[in-house]
C-alpha cells in the first residue's frame, strides 16, 4: 500500500497536469438534453463550416467533446486572434504586480524611440487605448508594417493617429502585439515565458508555442497555439473569476474589467442591427462581449472560447469557418435553450446516441473515381515557375501504401508527404504550410515539424487531386495536378480563400 502511494505521490509531481485536467460529467447530469447538443453540432453546415473540435462545459465539468479526425485531443490548433485574450492576461497580471498600469503612457515605455517625432495623440496614448482597439488609428497597420518593417514597434509609433485615443474603435491587432512588447518590456520575459508560472502551470497547461517577431517578442494579437482544452481551462477561469479548482489564478479585478464593455464598435448602428450582431454588443480588454450576457475570445476562421456567465457554461469550437456570425447564432439558436435550470432526468438511449455521434465525427478525404489512372505521369520532377506558394519543384511517386508528393520550396529543401487513397496518411515535415499570415517574418518555421495529413483522389485518368492538411491549424490546400507531355499543370486553393485559384507551371 505504501509502495503504491509513493508511486502515485511520484506520478503527480512528474505530471502536475495529472490532476489538472477539467472533470467529465453527462449532459444530463448537469441540466443538459443529448439530444440537443447532437443537433447543435448538426447544425453546422459543411459548405460555410468545418469543425474540428467542440467541447461544452458546464457547471464546471466536460458534458461533451468531440474531435473531428485527422484532428484530434493531443493536437494543438492555430488560434488566431484567441491569442489577444491570452496576451490581456499577461497584462492583467503584470497590472496584479505593479509592473505597470493600463493608465500609463504607451510611449513611456519606448524612450530609445525618441528619434520619432509624435504628436499630441501619440503623447496620449496609454495601455488601456490598446486592449480597448481604440489607438486612433484610420485605417489598422497590421500588414504595411509587419511585412515591410523589421522593427514593428518602430512601425506602430510612426503609424499617424487621427482621432482622439480612447473614442473610437478600429479592430487592430498591431495594437495586441505593443501590449506583447509591453509586458516583455517590464518583465524582461516574453509574454510566453511570463505566463509559464503564473498560468499555464496551474491550469496544467502544457506544450504551448507561440510566434514571435525579430526581436524575440511574441506577436501578441495572433500565433498563439493551444489545445482544444487549454482553451476550455482559460475561458473556465475567466467565467469562475479568474479561479481554477478553487484557487485564484488570475486577479478578480482583472477578469471583471478586461470582459465589461469600455467602448462601442459603432454607437451609431440602428438597434435592429445590434440585436442580430454579435460584434456591436462592446468591447472589453481583448474580450468581445456578446448577446445574452456573453463574453468571448475569437480568433479568425472560427476559434472561440464562448463563456457564458447566466448559464454557467463554456463552449470551445476550433474550426474553419466562412460564417462566422453563424457559428454563434448556432450557439444561440440551438444550444442557449438547452441549458436548464438543474440536473434533468438521465437518458441512457439519448446519451449512448451523443457518445457513438461524438467518436464518430470525422472529415472524409476526397474519394477517388477510381483505383488507378495513367500512371506514366507519376515519378517525373518537374521545375516550377516563380508562384505565390513559393514551391520550386513537384513531383508526385508510387509507394506501397500510395503516393507520395515530393515538393521543392525556394530554401532549397525538399518535403515528402505521403497520400492516401480514400484515407488519411498521416506525416510530419518542415513545410510552412497554408496560413492567411504565412508572408509574415514570425519564426514559423521555429514549430517545425509540422504535422500533416494527405490524401490524392483520381478525378480521370490523367487528373490526381491532392489535399495536403496542417492538422495543427485550421488549414488546407487543395491542389490538382495534370501531366501532359513535359508539361506540368498544378492549380492550388488555400482552404481560408476557396474562390481564388493559384496556377503553378512547370517542365
Amino acid at each position: 500500500m505504501k509502495k503504491l502511494l509513493y508511486l502515485l505521490i511520484l506520478i503527480l509531481l512528474r505530471f502536475p497536469s495529472f490532476c489538472q485536467s477539467i472533470p467529465r460529467s453527462t449532459p444530463e447530469a448537469e441540466g443538459v438534453s443529448s439530444l440537443a447538443i447532437e443537433k447543435f453540432i448538426e447544425s453546422f453546415k459543411k459548405e460555410k463550416h468545418e469543425l474540428h473540435s467542440v467541447m461544452i462545459l458546464r457547471h464546471g465539468k466536460v458534458i461533451s467533446e468531440a474531435w473531428w479526425s485527422p484532428y484530434a485531443p493531443e493536437l494543438k490548433h492555430s488560434m488566431y486572434s484567441v491569442s489577444k485574450s491570452w496576451t490581456s492576461t499577461a497584462v492583467g497580471f503584470a497590472v496584479s504586480e505593479n509592473k505597470l498600469k493600463v493608465s500609463d503612457k504607451v510611449v513611456s515605455f519606448f524612450p530609445e524611440y525618441t528619434d520619432l517625432p509624435t504628436n499630441n495623440f501619440l503623447k496620449d496614448l496609454t495601455v488601456k487605448d490598446l486592449l480597448t482597439m481604440s489607438v486612433g488609428h484610420k485605417t489598422e497597420p497590421l500588414r504595411s508594417v509587419i511585412v515591410m518593417q523589421p522593427d514593428w514597434i518602430r512601425g506602430f509609433l510612426k503609424t499617424p493617429i487621427e482621432y482622439t485615443p480612447g473614442t473610437k474603435f478600429l479592430y487592430n491587432t498591431l495594437a495586441t502585439y505593443m501590449l506583447s512588447a509591453i509586458v516583455q518590456k517590464v518583465t524582461g520575459k516574453s509574454i510566453l515565458t511570463y505566463l509559464e508560472p503564473r498560468l499555464f502551470k496551474p491550469l496544467g497547461i502544457s506544450g504551448v508555442d507561440w510566434e514571435y517577431d525579430a526581436k524575440g517578442i511574441n506577436t501578441g494579437g495572433w500565433g498563439i497555439r493551444v489545445k482544444t482544452e487549454d482553451m476550455a481551462k482559460l475561458g473556465l477561469t475567466y467565467l469562475n473569476g479568474g479561479k481554477y479548482h478553487g484557487k485564484q489564478v488570475i486577479s478578480n479585478a482583472w477578469v471583471k474589467e478586461a470582459t465589461q464593455k469600455h467602448i462601442d464598435q459603432n454607437p451609431e448602428a440602428s438597434q435592429a442591427k445590434k440585436d442580430s450582431s454579435d460584434w456591436l454588443q462592446g468591447y472589453g480588454y481583448q474580450f468581445w462581449r456578446c448577446r445574452n450576457g456573453s463574453f468571448r475570445a475569437d480568433g479568425a476562421y472560427g476559434q472561440y472560447i464562448v463563456m457564458m456567465p447566466e448559464q454557467d457554461a463554456v463552449v470551445v469550437i476550433t474550426s474553419e469557418s466562412m460564417d462566422l456570425q453563424d457559428d454563434l447564432n448556432m450557439i444561440w439558436q440551438h444550444l442557449l435553450p438547452a441549458f436548464g435550470p438543474s440536473k434533468i432526468p438521465a437518458n441512457p438511449k439519448a446519451n449512448q446516441s451523443l457518445t457513438h455521434f461524438l467518436k464518430n465525427r470525422k472529415l472524409e478525404p476526397s474519394p477517388s473515381t477510381q483505383v488507378l489512372g495513367n500512371e506514366n505521369i507519376l515519378s517525373k520532377r518537374f521545375a516550377l515557375n516563380k508562384n505565390p506558394l513559393e514551391f520550386t519543384s513537384f513531383e508526385i511517386n508510387k509507394t506501397e501504401k500510395g503516393l507520395v508528393a515530393i515538393i521543392g520550396t525556394k530554401d532549397q529543401k525538399i518535403h515528402q508527404i505521403p497520400l492516401g487513397l480514400n484515407e488519411w496518411l498521416l506525416s510530419e515535415n518542415l513545410m510552412i504550410g497554408p496560413y492567411s499570415l504565412r508572408s509574415v517574418p514570425a519564426h514559423l518555421d521555429a514549430f517545425a515539424p509540422f504535422k500533416v495529413a494527405g490524401n490524392y483522389s483520381w478525378k480521370d485518368e490523367n487528373t490526381i487531386e491532392i489535399t495536403i492538411r496542417y492538422i495543427e491549424s485550421p488549414h488546407h490546400w487543395k491542389i490538382t495536378y495534370q501531366v501532359h507531355g513535359d508539361k506540368l499543370k498544378l492549380q492550388a486553393i488555400n482552404s481560408y480563400a476557396p474562390k481564388t485559384i493559384i496556377e503553378l507551371a512547370g517542365n
